[in-house]
């Protein structure tokens, strides 16, 4: 977040943590174009003509996270349950949208690579994707986590080796058993038609 004082931004976290309203409305400003930035790297994913835009996410993500204080440790640790907020927004919009249609695509068409899992733009592939990484998490929750800094967060390996508290390497490591995971589950799905 592109804050001259990200100590203020954790300072109103932990007040807003410690059930203080009015600490959350003075963070909405200083985190706002952070969301945008986050708001906008889901949406890049999703199908064009998506009827959620970048603003509209971020108000429905500062909605949910407004009703519910968190313990967040600091800036980053806030990014990345906004990230997943936004992600269970888009899911939960991804499964009205299936369920309002019958049939539909069996196959689901995701690539995976080094900078970030790029997502054919489909809700049932993000439907796929989400439940993938459900799995994951079940599996090995430090795994899922990673992945959502990376791909739902768009951090850096470095950020999120930082934000995790791991190393770098460890990272690197844990990224590369990540994809291998995803990379099963999703063809195993294409595959038997789950």
């Amino acid at each position: 977040m592109s804050n001259d004082n990200p100590g203020e931004i954790t300072q109103l976290l932990v007040e807003y943590g410690e059930g203080d309203q009015s600490a959350y409305e003075r963070l909405f400003p200083l985190v706002y174009d952070e969301l945008r930035r986050i708001a906008h790297l889901h949406l890049r994913r999703e199908r064009s003509g998506h009827t959620l835009n970048t603003t509209g996410l971020v108000h429905e993500c500062y909605l949910n996270l407004s009703g519910s204080p968190g313990n967040w440790q600091d800036r980053v640790h806030f990014s990345a349950i906004a990230s997943r907020g936004m992600r269970r927004i888009l899911v939960d919009y991804a499964r009205r949208r299936n369920a309002q249609k019958r049939g539909g695509a069996d196959q689901y068409r995701v690539t995976l690579d080094d900078n970030l899992i790029s997502v054919d733009a489909q809700a049932s592939e993000l439907i796929a994707l989400d439940d993938a990484l459900t799995a994951l998490s079940k599996h090995d929750a430090r795994l899922a986590q990673l992945v959502e800094c990376r791909f739902f967060g768009g951090m850096t390996i470095e950020e999120t080796a930082n934000a995790m508290q791991i190393s770098v390497r460890t990272a690197h490591r844990d990224w590369n058993r990540a994809r291998a995971y995803l990379h099963r589950m999703l063809n195993a799905e294409n595959e038997f038609g789950n």
